[in-house]
């Protein structure tokens, strides 16, 4: 018989509980890792620091297209620079943060975190079946703490199917239905928290940006990032607006934000133009454009125009590190063996 956590059981034992604190090591190592990638500066370019005060002489005017539109007043400096979030620096502190717990834990428990990471190389080779097998086996190994199911899955495999066979205990991912039922529910705290949502509110917290009573807008609404951040935004006292592709005039939308999560998957799609003068960026998307110059003859860029936003955002992450973006899905591993 299968190895398997029953459905719909979230009852928690000591032992449980014991291999969900492990695991909630593993997400925060793996959340520094999100952290820095999501905002370290891309080689060659330097941070720009010195806050940016949102200037009070901001006019509003009424367009051609009969809509509103914030029009930059000339007090705006021409040479402004959004303050650089430095995700390395964040990164680097949680993670000496976890290397000290893990410590702990190795101390007192003579255990150190073990994570199992599942990646399909060869998708029309493995079955459904074969990977839900693999994560009922990795559910009843003591030595493996958290399981991480690398999305995107193959078209062939219910990727609903696979992450519910995942035990709710060693969801370091967030992606159980049950963890992401928590979520959204008010006074509700789920076990574990999808990475890269959560690496963006550190970004935003770290950096000293409030979120309570702030209007966010998240600009997709995929299960990975825009959905749960809507969510962790939520409950962080956000006023919350997603953005998608059948939502009628975003740029109207967007421009009333004081913090924008970028997460749509579409290149530049946000203009410098889009963003309140002073607003918090924080830019997921990572796209790739034709670039001649390059010898794989692409370069990777945001979903937000970074040229144009660093001039008039108060914050911003910068465009992708392809790098730091490459080494993402190993970096946990990485960072595990270190803090052990």
């Amino acid at each position: 018989m299968k190895p398997q956590h029953p459905p719909g059981d979230c009852s928690l034992g000591h032992e449980s509980k014991r291999a969900a604190t492990i695991g909630e090591r593993l997400r925060r190592v793996y959340e520094a890792a999100v952290v820095a990638a999501a905002a370290a500066p891309s080689r060659g370019e330097a941070p720009v620091w010195g806050r940016f005060a949102i200037p009070r002489d901001v006019e509003r005017r009424k367009s051609g297209r009969g809509d509103w539109t914030t029009v930059m007043a000339s007090s705006l400096p021409s040479d402004h620079k959004a303050k650089i979030i430095d995700g390395k620096a964040i990164a680097q502190t949680i993670r000496s943060e976890i290397a000290s717990e893990v410590s702990h834990l190795s101390q007192k428990y003579g255990k150190v975190p073990g994570l199992a990471v599942v990646i399909v190389d060869l998708p029309e080779q493995v079955s459904e079946a074969e990977l839900i097998d693999k994560v009922y086996e990795l559910n009843a190994n003591p030595d493996v703490h958290g399981i991480l199911v690398q999305l995107p899955l193959p078209k062939h495999i219910n990727e609903e199917k696979v992450l519910s066979a995942i035990s709710i205990e060693k969801d370091v991912d967030g992606f159980h239905p049950l963890n992401i039922g928590k979520l959204a529910m008010k006074g509700r705290e789920p076990l574990f928290l999808p990475c890269t949502p959560k690496g963006c509110l550190e970004l935003l917290s770290r950096s000293g940006i409030s979120t309570k009573g702030k209007k966010a807008v998240v600009v997709g609404r995929s299960n990975i990032v825009g959905l749960p951040v809507s969510l962790l935004l939520l409950k962080a006292d956000a006023t919350v607006t997603v953005v998608h592709s059948h939502t009628h005039d975003p740029e109207s939308i967007i421009r009333e934000a004081d913090i924008i999560i970028a997460a749509a998957g579409q290149a530049m799609m946000i203009k410098g133009s889009w963003i309140k003068p002073g607003a918090a960026v924080i830019d997921v998307g990572t796209n790739a454009v034709d670039d001649p110059s390059k010898k794989t003859g692409y370069r990777l860029v945001g979903d937000v125009h970074f040229g144009e936003a660093s001039k008039v955002a108060g914050y911003i992450t910068p465009v992708p590190d392809l790098a730091l973006k490459m080494v993402l899905n190993k970096f946990f591993t990485i960072n595990h063996e270190k803090a052990s």
